[in-house]
């Protein structure tokens, strides 16, 4: 059984971005309420979503909405996240938390985070988090470190300890945290990039350029609710292809190249030179939909 909130984090915010998804969002309300230490904000970046105004807990953690137009290209990701912060620092956060709308939060995913910047402030935590089955009950999803499993693809640590030297190309925004200062230091997210792909690795090699450091804390552990995604994400294919040129630019080489190493078998993408472009008779609407993993974020 979770204990009860013992006291509020007078200057921590978890920045959360969200459009659609609103039981995934109410639940991470609710599992912020409940944790050890709760967040002094909880700011929620609506994007393109004008009723989450309609969206009031009626107790426990409540959040203060920013709204964000939409972008034609797609969701605007990177700049949700940089008005976010914006808006926490404004009111007085020190420590930034960056919980992904799917995620929920361990009991002690804010106390940790919290610890771990206020010791480390030029260091940028991650957590575990791992990836819930699909068809878990209200009860279930009340409780989830009972399922606790993380994504193998990050090699992190037991409860109780902390790992710095975490590679900069393993960066994921699904659940992070940093100073105020750190954030400074890095400027924010990339705002060339939009819709999905590539900005969580431009800010992980942007944070070892200015000078800061990766860690991954054990402690911090959140929990991703299950929808249903593809692998490779052929839908969001013209983003991916366009994110990873506004990289390569940025950086000299091309990241998500499995993903697009999948396009090309099935004929979406084709080679130019050192990159990548979209297949000049690509039709991905009419293209069967690749199977179901969800573990995709």
């Amino acid at each position: 059984m979770t204990p009860p909130a013992r006291a509020t984090a007078g200057d921590v915010a978890v920045i959360t971005l969200v459009r659609g998804r609103r039981e995934h969002l109410a639940r991470q309300q609710r599992s912020l309420s409940r944790g050890t230490v709760r967040p002094a904000q909880w700011v929620v970046v609506a994007m393109d979503d004008p009723g989450l105004a309609d969206f009031a807990p009626r107790d426990g953690v409540r959040p203060t909405v920013v709204h964000l137009d939409a972008d034609p290209r797609g969701l605007p990701l990177a700049a949700a996240r940089n008005a976010g912060a914006e808006r926490a620092l404004a009111a007085g956060a020190r420590v930034l938390v960056f919980l992904d709308v799917d995620c929920l939060a361990g009991p002690h995913l804010v106390s940790a985070y919290d610890a771990a910047v206020t010791d480390d402030p030029d260091v940028v935590w991650s957590g575990p988090v791992t990836y819930l089955p699909e068809g878990l009950d209200e009860e279930q999803l009340a409780t989830p470190w009972t399922l606790d499993s993380p994504h193998p693809a990050r090699a992190m640590p037991p409860p109780g300890q902390r790992l710095l030297g975490a590679p900069p190309e393993l960066f994921w925004s699904l659940s992070f945290a940093l100073s105020a200062r750190a954030w400074t230091a890095t400027g924010g997210f990339c705002e060339d990039y939009v819709g999905y792909g590539g900005e969580d690795t431009d800010f992980g090699m942007l944070v070892v350029d200015r000078g800061l450091e990766h860690g991954w804390l054990g402690d911090a552990r959140a929990y991703h609710q299950h929808h249903p995604t593809s692998s490779p994400p052929v839908q969001h294919l013209e983003a991916v292809v366009r994110n990873g040129a506004v990289f390569a630019d940025r950086w000299g080489w091309w990241p998500m190249s499995g993903w697009l190493e999948a396009f090309e078998e099935r004929g979406l993408v084709e080679r130019e030179g050192d990159g990548w472009r979209l297949a000049r008779d690509d039709r991905p609407d009419s293209r069967p939909d690749s199977r179901v993993d969800s573990r995709a974020t």
